[in-house]
């Protein structure tokens, strides 16, 4: 079964969007969160498409 991206329901600051890439790639979420506050505008507007399209991992 593939890993799918969604919003992690356990590593989450804001709405789970950098910890749920951080969870499909098996990397840091820090590092994740690091890249979208230095690409800042851009990255603020994929985080909100991203929030609204992934849905939320219900598993733990």
């Amino acid at each position: 079964m593939k890993n799918k991206l969604k919003r992690s329901s356990r590593d989450k600051s804001l709405q789970g969007v950098c910890g749920g890439i951080a969870e499909f790639f098996g990397i840091s979420s820090f590092a994740i969160r690091l890249i979208f506050i230095l690409t800042i505008p851009a990255s603020f507007i994929i985080y909100i498409i991203l929030t609204n399209s992934l849905d939320e991992n219900t598993t733990l």
